[in-house]
């Protein structure tokens, strides 16, 4: 669950496009929910978050957006 008084942050880029996926720390990493589904949460360990942002980074997920 994301950490009381935490501010949700999101994209820049998806700003009027609604696809607006949002980040705030909870417990001992990152939750994420879509802005159109806001009591849905998925939680992520720092690591995970960290493991998911470098993979991307490198494009291993290019491949979805086709």
């Amino acid at each position: 669950m994301p950490n009381m008084g935490s501010r949700w942050i999101k994209a820049s880029r998806s700003a009027g496009l609604n696809a607006c996926v949002e980040l705030t720390p909870g417990g001992d990493g990152i939750v994420m929910r879509n802005s159109r589904r806001p009591d849905d949460h998925i939680q992520h360990t720092a690591t995970e978050f960290a493991v998911f942002i470098e993979a991307a980074k490198n494009g291993e997920f290019d491949h979805l957006l086709d």
